[in-house]
């Protein structure tokens, strides 16, 4: 029997080896490249961010009333006083520096205020009413203007009483201008946008946007 059919020419072996040693280094580059975008999948994929209602909700705690804008007023009001049956007249004109603050009760602010649109990446917040303070009057720069021929002490003390409690009357009044109100609301949004907007970008939502409306 020819044993040719047997057995193997060096040629042939050698050409087997020299395949299997070509194929080492891809096997090797497929392997590591593998290896690699299994791990840089895991590094870059996508986590769980969170609820971003509670993350906002968080930035609400431990605050009761947030002042987001504050006015500087000047009333000018008068009082008359007359005495000895109208025979002795006085007046006087004031004008009395004041000052309101505008806040926010944060405290009402829950998760039923709180609206968020996954898709737009948006936080809708719905925030209570502004709440006005009571004006702060500085009677220490507030200036007088008198008339009269003769002010007693007592006349005196009367008018000034009259007219802090007609400045005070006429700075709320003034704190309820549309102009002031609308200022206010505008730094209202501007803070609590810039208050949650933080905590967002930190929790991972870098786009988010956040959209603040009012109660009626």
């Amino acid at each position: 029997m020819d044993d040719s059919r047997l057995t193997s020419s060096p040629a042939t072996t050698a050409n087997a080896s020299l395949a299997r040693v070509s194929l080492l280094p891809w096997a090797l580059f497929l392997i590591t490249l593998t290896a690699a975008v299994f791990f840089a999948w895991k590094w870059w994929q996508p986590e769980d961010l969170g609820d971003p209602l509670a993350t906002s909700l968080v930035a609400f705690e431990k605050q009761d009333k947030l002042t987001v804008f504050s006015a500087e007023l000047a009333p000018v009001v008068s009082s008359n006083d007359s005495r000895m049956f109208g025979l002795v007249n006085s007046k006087q004109v004031a004008v009395i520096p004041a000052r309101v603050d505008y806040t926010i009760d944060l405290s009402k602010v829950g998760r039923e205020r709180l609206n968020w649109d996954a898709q737009a990446q948006t936080l809708g917040v719905k925030l209570p009413a502004l709440t006005v303070s009571r004006p702060n009057l500085d009677e220490a720069r507030a200036q007088y203007l008198r008339d009269g021929i003769w002010i007693t002490r007592e006349a005196q003390d009367k008018l000034t009483r009259d007219n802090t409690r007609l400045a005070e009357a006429q700075a709320v009044q003034q704190a309820a201008n549309p102009v002031l109100m609308n200022l206010a609301r505008q730094a209202a949004k501007e803070a609590i946008s810039q208050n949650l907007s933080i905590p967002l970008q930190v929790a991972g939502y870098g786009k988010a946007k956040v959209v603040v409306t009012f109660d009626p």
